[in-house]
């Protein structure tokens, strides 16, 4: 009878403890890194071009490709072309466009912020990738060619393992 008290004693005490263990376990972050959609080149002393009608267009279709997601927040850098490209998914889910600062790209305070949702995050040629690498903790992705806007990078991180994978969706149709 003494040893039964003992290991109920012992199993009440440590079940909180096992639970909480399984609750980070079983947290799963998963972001979705795009590059803004097509820029309007005209104008080469503009530093912050809006769309082109053909990359308001990609930004609807992002939307529709990503329909199926539930995305608990959307990341845009402060520049007219990320956020118009941004600005189509969040409104499908009811979000409002987060700003993040380029140069800092992923740090303990994202990480933080962001952990064990599901994000989208809308960048550049270059912080894209950038991005990306920083998550994965090492350089898989070099720079995104500038003539493609349609590199989908899916990164999930679940029980201390990081996995990811790149699509390339570049056919608008409208």
């Amino acid at each position: 009878m003494k040893s039964l008290i003992t290991l109920i004693l012992i199993i009440t005490i440590s079940l909180p403890s096992i639970a909480q263990n399984k609750d980070v376990a079983s947290e799963t972050t998963t972001y979705y890194f795009i590059r803004h959609a097509e820029k309007d080149r005209s104008d080469k002393t503009n530093r912050d071009p809006e769309l082109t009608k053909k990359g308001k267009k990609r930004a609807d279709h992002w939307s529709v490709i990503l329909q199926h997601v539930k995305f608990d927040a959307v990341y845009s850098t402060k520049y007219n072309r990320t956020i118009q490209t941004a600005t189509p998914t969040a409104k499908k889910n009811g979000l409002e466009v987060t700003f993040y600062d380029p140069r800092t790209l992923y740090s303990d305070t994202f990480a933080e912020a962001t952990k064990g949702q599901t994000v989208l995050v809308v960048g550049h040629s270059n912080t894209t990738p950038a991005f990306v690498n920083m998550v994965l903790q090492h350089k898989k992705y070099d720079d995104i060619d500038d003539k493609n806007n349609g590199n989908l990078y899916i990164v999930t991180i679940s029980e201390g393992q990081i996995t990811d994978t790149v699509l390339t969706i570049n056919e608008v149709k409208h």
